[in-house]
């Protein structure tokens, strides 16, 4: 019987940081921002890293150094990568429970870091996009709590799993991808309202209830209408909004320092649930989940950072508001 299962992405990430790379204003990308390098020049790399990573296994870990029984599923490609990231997944005490294919590589990133901590992600979904339902062995799975992460998103997995662990008394947590969003709130409603934490960022939370991004109270307010459970709204470096059997909570984020920002928000997740799992108190989960996405930021990649059990890093716990 493990403590909590994930059911998520699992890649191969490679960070590179250059001097050369340069942010220029532009209103045609999305962003408003570009990251930029000459065309047909060599650019010098100040720094590499090479990790884990992918949203499935960065919580596996949170939850594995918080001492917490894990297995982690999800997909990866019959090659040297994926070998890699079954071994370590096994140092972080993680059981990994993956499926292996052939036709593909195993998911990859080439993470391109500014000096300021700003980045861009080149992502190649490889083996992680073939996320196969009937290969998962749901009845070896025995486990207290499931925790979801982008799904890729394939309904019948983002299904299958709910209806798994409402069958077998399994607590849920989730914090979808916009993938599993763009199904739309009507075809996925049945299924976030088996959820016991829900986990989102306030962009994500807009988009789901269909509020623009700004109306941060409205786009609360509707999440908490949907939800039996805890629903937990992250708003970056402003902090978080939580809703906890009736009552609200806020708390703000400590002054720590940002090398880069891949992998705060799933730190942050794992780090609340782990504690909401361990002791039930709603303030310390948030303390845990701010402390560990403060830690990850302060090093290049999602899991370097990553708190251990009985660590909350050099930064004081943040003070946390009830409403």
């Amino acid at each position: 019987m493990y403590d909590i299962i994930t059911i998520g992405s699992a890649t191969r990430d490679v960070f590179l940081q250059s001097r050369e790379f340069k942010k220029i204003k532009d209103p045609s990308f999305a962003t408003g921002q570009a990251e930029c390098f000459a065309l047909g020049s060599k650019i010098e790399i100040k720094k590499i890293v090479i990790t884990i990573g992918g949203g499935g296994v960065n919580v596996a870990t949170t939850f594995g150094r918080q001492g917490l029984g894990t297995a982690c599923v999800g997909v990866i490609g019959n090659d040297v990568t994926g070998k890699e990231i079954l071994a370590e997944l096994e140092k972080e005490n993680v059981k990994p429970v993956f499926q292996v294919h052939d036709d593909d590589m195993t998911a990859y990133s080439a993470i391109l870091v500014h000096e300021s901590g700003e980045r861009t992600i080149l992502s190649y979904k490889g083996e992680g996009q073939h996320f196969d339902v009937s290969e998962i062995p749901f009845g070896d799975l025995h486990s207290k709590w499931i925790y979801l992460g982008s799904l890729g998103g394939h309904y019948d997995l983002f299904e299958a799993s709910i209806n798994h662990a409402v069958k077998n008394n399994i607590k849920i947590a989730m914090n979808p991808g916009g993938k599993e969003l763009a199904h739309g709130l009507d075809k996925i409603k049945p299924l976030l309202e088996q959820i016991d934490v829900y986990l989102t960022n306030q962009e994500e939370a807009a988009m789901l209830v269909g509020v623009d991004y700004e109306k941060e109270d409205e786009a609360f307010e509707k999440l908490k209408g949907i939800f039996k459970g805890t629903v937990v709204m992250s708003k970056g470096p402003e902090g978080v909004r939580v809703w906890h059997e009736g009552k609200e909570y806020t708390a703000g984020v400590p002054d720590s320092p940002v090398v880069e920002r891949t992998g705060a928000g799933d730190a942050f997740g794992s780090g609340f649930v782990s504690e909401f799992i361990r002791s039930g108190d709603i303030k310390k989960a948030i303390q845990l989940g701010t402390a560990n996405a403060s830690s990850v930021v302060t090093e290049f990649g999602a899991v370097a950072g990553i708190l251990k059990g009985g660590d909350t890093g050099p930064w004081p716990l943040v003070e946390v508001i009830e409403k």
